[in-house]
């Protein structure tokens, strides 16, 4: 049977939808949950730094030397389940542990992944989560005041999730250790993988949170930047009707604003595009959740449309305003370079008209020289004829003023047609010329 020859990437993009498996989470349980990013052009980082960072933390606990090739690693650091992943500007270390401190949310919980190691990242820490995760009382009504204790309720939001198996609670706000807290209790009974999905989820909820919200700074930016360019857009516009500002001038302003758009474009494009990709990734996680109201409490799709939407919202407002600016700087250049256009074509019109009037001077001028020069050289021919043909008049006798006053219209006459014989010459070459 002949082989089929399959294309050269088929196993490796199947064997990709099975390399991140959702995670078994054992319950009770703690999931500590870090991110790192570098503060400047992560996505060029050196990603050999990203594997060195790891391996020194796989060496700390004795774990088998990572192979990030495939840009995942999993492996067993003491009591935790470790997950490593790399991302297009960030790098994720999740620790799961089947224990709960003695007191929630302890720092002492997070000891997998040392202060002094953190430190020594590259990278900034962008998100630090620790989950806690218990199971729900027969009553949900007496985690209420777990809830009280953990979280600040005026920006607390809890739920139930996936059809009341499990409620998800956090407030979104870091702890004096430096972490936010999320809680889950579970139902008796769930399965450890619907566990490990619902902590999975609510982590890459927070982690592309966090992410998606440094585009906001980005807008803050550039919108001080926009308010400084759009006045002299405006002027620029202003004297293009008031026509008070040379063309030129006027032109070249508008290049210099242009230009200075197009960097801002540049600059931000990616920020911008990211934040949008990681917004649609939040939104999705919270609606895969698919969450209810638990006693009342405050839900995860009214807390982001309340806290959330509005940062996202004035990202692409900077964005669509930029996007604007660019256009109306386009419009103007198109504007400005059409009155430039008629500006130059007046000016040679001009230039053409005062050629036609040199050029008619210059052929009356010639005529003039003709004219003149007829007379010039009829006044020696006549004086030389007039000796050439004295001694014939002598012995004729004629008188010399006779003499001359005969030979002067015939010179001038053989001489006009002489010079006329020689303009059309010089024409006619002219045309064979061209």
């Amino acid at each position: 049977m002949d082989m089929i020859e399959e294309h050269p990437h088929r196993y490796e993009l199947v064997n990709e939808l099975h390399a991140r498996p959702s995670s078994r989470m054992p319950v009770p349980g703690t999931t500590v949950h870090l991110a790192f990013k570098h503060p400047r052009d992560a996505a060029n980082r050196d990603r050999a730094e990203d594997a060195r960072h790891l391996e020194e933390l796989c060496q700390r606990h004795a774990a088998p030397r990572p192979d990030i090739s495939a840009g995942h690693y999993a492996a067993r650091l003491g009591r935790y389940k470790l997950r490593w992943e790399s991302h297009t500007e960030f790098v994720t270390y999740t620790a799961s542990t089947p224990r709960l401190p003695e007191r929630p949310f302890d720092p002492s919980a997070a000891e997998v992944f040392p202060a002094e190691w953190q430190r020594e990242s590259l990278g900034k820490r962008i998100v630090a989560v620790m989950v806690h995760v218990d199971y729900l009382p027969d009553d949900p009504q007496d985690i209420q005041p777990f809830l009280q204790d953990w979280f600040i309720p005026d920006s607390m939001a809890a739920v139930w999730v996936l059809e009341e198996v499990a409620i998800v609670a956090g407030d979104f706000r870091i702890d004096p250790a430096g972490w936010m807290r999320f809680a889950i209790f579970v139902k008796p009974g769930v399965p450890q993988d619907r566990v490990g999905r619902i902590v999975q989820r609510l982590l890459e909820l927070e982690t592309y949170r966090a992410l998606s919200m440094l585009g906001m700074g980005r807008a803050r930016d550039l919108t001080a930047q926009l308010n400084v360019l759009d006045p002299r857009l405006n002027q620029i516009v202003q004297s293009m009707i008031r026509s008070d500002l040379p063309a030129e001038l006027a032109l070249q302003e508008l290049l210099a604003v242009s230009a200075q758009l197009e960097s801002a474009a540049a600059a931000h494009a990616f920020r911008f595009g990211a934040t949008g990709a990681y917004e649609a990734i939040v939104l999705d996680r919270v609606r895969v959740l698919r969450e209810s109201r638990f006693a009342g409490r405050q839900m995860l799709t009214e807390f982001m449309a309340r806290r959330y939407a509005p940062a996202m919202r004035t990202v692409k407002s900077a964005e669509k305003r930029l996007e604007d600016m660019l256009r109306r700087t386009e419009r103007a250049g198109e504007l400005l370079r059409t009155r430039v256009d008629v500006e130059r074509s007046a000016q040679n019109q001009a230039i053409m008209q005062r050629m036609d009037r040199r050029a008619d001077l210059q052929l009356r001028l010639q005529h003039t020289v003709e004219g003149l020069s007829v007379v010039a050289i009829s006044y020696y021919a006549v004086g030389l004829a007039g000796y050439a043909t004295a001694p014939l008049a002598q012995r004729l006798g004629i008188d010399k003023t006779l003499l001359i006053a005969v030979l002067t219209p015939v010179v001038v006459g053989l001489v006009w047609l002489s010079i006329r014989r020689i303009r059309a010459r010089l024409h006619a070459d002219g045309d064979g010329g061209h």
